[in-house]
């Protein structure tokens, strides 16, 4: 099978995928992640205003196989999270780069956002 990965994204080696917007991302997982992690069934959401580390993990995903950590893949301040999660974490599977976002940060340093990997390059980590 093969898995989603959207050109227009970027990818972090620990299988978040985040969109820019200005100098905001916003932050999910990817296809390949709830695909591994089999139906989710709890997203513990950070909350507004939290200072995140690129790297740290700020969240976690439950799921019916493992309980899994999320981590951050640029360093900023988390501005908006994704409110549809507490009632439907199944959205990261049905719609992981769609419904299914978790949060958006705002970059401390914008440029962190280009050290990320393409999906090319995603796509290779993945096939191993």
């Amino acid at each position: 099978m093969k898995m989603e990965t959207p050109a227009d994204l970027r990818y972090s080696s620990d299988h978040e995928w985040a969109r820019l917007e200005g100098d905001i991302i916003r932050i999910g997982i990817t296809d390949y992640a709830q695909d591994a992690l089999g139906d989710v069934v709890f997203v513990q959401i950070p909350e507004v205003g939290t200072v995140v580390k690129n790297g740290q993990s700020f969240s976690e995903v439950e799921s019916t196989k493992s309980v899994s950590d999320i981590y951050a893949p640029a360093a900023g301040t988390v501005v908006a999270v994704n409110p549809s999660l507490g009632d439907h974490p199944e959205l990261l599977n049905s719609d992981p780069y769609g419904e299914g976002w978790i949060c958006e940060i705002k970059l401390a340093t914008p440029s962190d956002y280009l050290l990320m990997l393409d999906a090319a390059t995603y796509q290779s980590l993945i096939r191993g």
